[in-house]
């Protein structure tokens, strides 16, 4: 994720459901510090230099899933469903990335294939990290048949 959340109220939303993904799985966020000295850059340099700070912590490009508004839009039913596979796959680490507000360098949409978006409106890259966050837990508890989502 880009840029730390500083917003007391998401900060507080994406702790309460951190927590409750840890009781499914281990999961660890990862923030890239905000580009600095950004007036002297143009849009494209900062998406660019945000890329390769994302690219330097993957270790795995090809279990890597952008959130991205031009991704595709899943249910809550089948990205669990996409949880799941992984889950079932064997593979040990997954990790989705939250992009800047510029969006992903060309270098990085090359390297990561896949993506999926979290809505066709767009958030700040904060706001997106509560919605994602929520959405995981929702995938853990659907997949485990608890009742936290209903239909």
């Amino acid at each position: 994720m880009v840029g730390k959340t500083d917003t007391d109220y998401l900060v507080k939303g994406v702790s309460i459901y951190e927590k409750r993904i840890k009781n499914y799985l281990n999961f660890e966020v990862k923030v890239i510090p905000d580009i600095k000295n950004t007036r002297n850059l143009t849009t494209q340099q900062q998406s660019v230099l945000e890329g390769e700070q994302i690219l330097s912590k993957i270790s795995k490009p090809a279990d890597t899933i952008l959130l991205d508004e031009k991704g595709n839009q899943p249910t809550s039913k089948e990205f669990a469903e996409l949880i799941e596979k992984k889950m079932i796959s064997g593979i040990k680490e997954l990790t989705f990335v939250v992009g800047g507000p510029y969006g992903f360098s060309p270098d990085v949409r090359s390297k990561i294939s896949r993506s999926i978006s979290l809505s066709r409106l767009t958030f700040s890259h904060q706001m997106v990290r509560l919605v994602f966050t929520e959405q995981l837990y929702r995938a853990m508890t659907i997949i485990r048949g608890e009742p936290y989502h209903h239909e």
